[in-house]
């Protein structure tokens, strides 16, 4: 494969570092510019009550330091990073297609039954949506050593 932009989306997760690794691999191998992204979720709305509850600063100041720290481990693979705000997976896929990425390399955390039915599920919602292949990398835990 000749990919020119792989995006690589980070919940900053040990899955999201995972993918990071095999993004950079692939990145290396075919001279590819990583696009290093994080989506911060909306705030949820306030309902009422005594209480106010600030909405946060964005973009959130902390946030941006740690996504400024996700870098890939070779330093010959260029990078970039983007910070946006919005629903995950509509976010990854608009700025998969607005950057022209070739491919999209993400973590997924392996929920299933009521978790994934109530929280659903970004890396499925990625694939279904995106214009671009989707590597998606399942995190599994290595066996202890006896």
């Amino acid at each position: 494969m000749n990919w020119k932009k792989i995006l690589v989306a980070t919940d900053f997760s040990a899955t999201s570092d995972e993918a990071l690794v095999y993004a950079t691999s692939l990145a290396r191998d075919s001279g590819a510019t990583l696009l290093i992204t994080h989506i911060e979720e909306l705030p949820l709305p306030y309902v009422g009550g005594e209480m106010y509850m600030p909405q946060p600063e964005y973009p959130n100041p902390e946030i941006r330091h740690l996504l400024d720290k996700v870098v890939p481990l070779d330093k010959s693979v260029p990078y970039e990073h983007k910070l946006v705000q919005g629903s995950a997976s509509e976010e990854i896929v608009r700025i998969a297609a607005e950057e022209h990425a070739d491919l999209i390399v993400m973590g997924t955390h392996g929920r299933t039954g009521l978790s994934r039915v109530l929280m659903g599920s970004v890396a499925e919602l990625v694939m279904r949506h995106a214009s671009c292949p989707v590597l998606t990398i399942k995190h599994v835990d290595k066996p202890a050593k006896a």
